[in-house]
């Protein structure tokens, strides 16, 4: 199986290449299909390129490069982006537990989803953070301001619409007097599940109502209330080494990896998927190319929507003022030694760094270029000077 370090054998890309004159059929919306498009195109010469050069006097090998879409969905474009967003987030680490906590919208709101999606999303941050925030605030949980970090994920294994919140919150919150006041159980025990899912079910609601009102009937209201709803939350993270663990695993996750598809073959797509509801059990599964783009359109979030948000002492405003008392007072949090990010390190010499020396268009490098790479291929470049 391959790990993921190695390069996949299948990419999502290649179904929507080989599909790309019926994209729109398969999409709700021309959002989407511009999506899709430039997931197919990523890394191809369809999208232009440049040529680096290591700056490694005793290498100076010239790399060839097809420019990336840079879209938050494609699963060829997130590795990068996820390192620096881990890196940002570890300065404003505490010495402290932090809890991980799931709100999930049932199945009844998947309709809702497919045509409101800005309105249900943003009021599942809304509703979620003020859960957290008030049962902090309460004297009888906790009494004191809490924070908190929200991921939006839309999916679940078989790329089923499946819609939840993952969060990271602090085993504590700051008092009026601004020290830090942990959880009960020494920051083991956050707040009780059962009642969070009750308000959280209760407000979203009422967001539901006021949003759209008559738009909707009594008995689609009421019938919201006819199941539980599902608030979950352990204390997975032992310090915060873990914290930064999961942030890696979460964050820019999208609805499929290309590790996970095993196989093309006959039009149709065959993907690795675990099976929570029997202990992560894994299976193939197998749709047609057509089913396939369907469910993975149904994950293209709304242009402009923010999927990660922070809240509380871990919004922007209190980073800069709060976080740096509180870790002076707690203690900084000890990290494992950062490695260095290596996105323009020469992969040859591992030592020097990409300079870019030149850009090109979906036309493709000059002529001249083309022969160097090609004398570089078939043995060591010459130290001769390089055209410019």
């Amino acid at each position: 199986m391959a790990n993921s370090m190695s390069h996949p054998n299948y990419e999502v890309a290649q179904v929507l290449e080989r599909n790309r004159e019926h994209l729109a059929a398969y999409c709700a919306n021309g959002w989407q299909v511009r999506t899709l498009h430039a997931l197919r195109k990523c890394r191809t010469a369809a999208l232009g390129g440049h040529i680096d050069r290591c700056d490694n006097p005793g290498c100076q090998k010239l790399h060839l490069s097809y420019n990336s879409c840079r879209n938050r969905h494609c699963p060829k474009c997130q590795g990068h982006k996820k390192e620096e967003w881990i890196r940002a987030r570890e300065a404003d680490l505490l010495k402290v537990s932090y809890f991980h906590v799931v709100f999930t919208l049932p199945c009844e709101l998947n309709r809702l989803c497919l045509y409101r999606p800005k309105l249900v999303y943003s009021l599942l941050f809304k509703t979620a953070w003020s859960v957290v925030q008030d049962f902090g605030a309460n004297p009888k949980f906790l009494g004191a301001r809490m924070g908190m970090i929200a991921i939006l994920h839309t999916w679940g294994q078989n790329l089923a619409l499946h819609p939840h919140l993952h969060c990271i919150v602090p085993g504590g919150g700051v008092t009026r007097s601004g020290k830090w006041k942990p959880a009960k159980n020494k920051g083991k025990y956050l707040f009780p599940v059962k009642a969070m899912a009750k308000v959280f079910r209760a407000r979203f609601v009422a967001g539901l109502r006021k949003e759209l009102g008559t738009q909707r009937s009594p008995s689609f209201y009421e019938g919201l209330f006819r199941h539980n709803w599902v608030v979950y939350c352990k204390r997975p993270f032992f310090g915060p080494p873990q914290v930064v663990e999961y942030l890696g695993r979460y964050t820019h996750k999208i609805a499929i990896s290309n590790h996970r598809i095993k196989d093309l073959e006959d039009g149709s797509v065959r993907f690795m998927a675990k099976d929570y509801r029997h202990g992560g059990r894994k299976s193939t599964l197998s749709l047609s190319d057509a089913e396939f783009i369907r469910r993975f359109s149904l994950h293209i979030l709304p242009k402009g929507f923010t999927r990660i948000r922070h809240y509380g002492i871990l919004s922007s405003y209190y980073k800069r003022t709060i976080i740096p008392e509180l870790q002076e007072d707690l203690g900084k949090p000890e990290l494992a030694e950062t490695v260095p990010l290596l996105h323009r390190k020469c992969p040859t010499c591992k030592k020097g760094n990409l300079v870019t020396i030149m850009t090109f268009t979906a036309r493709g490098p000059p002529h001249h270029w083309q022969e160097q790479i090609k004398k570089q291929l078939n043995g060591p470049i010459s130290k001769t000077k390089i055209p410019t």
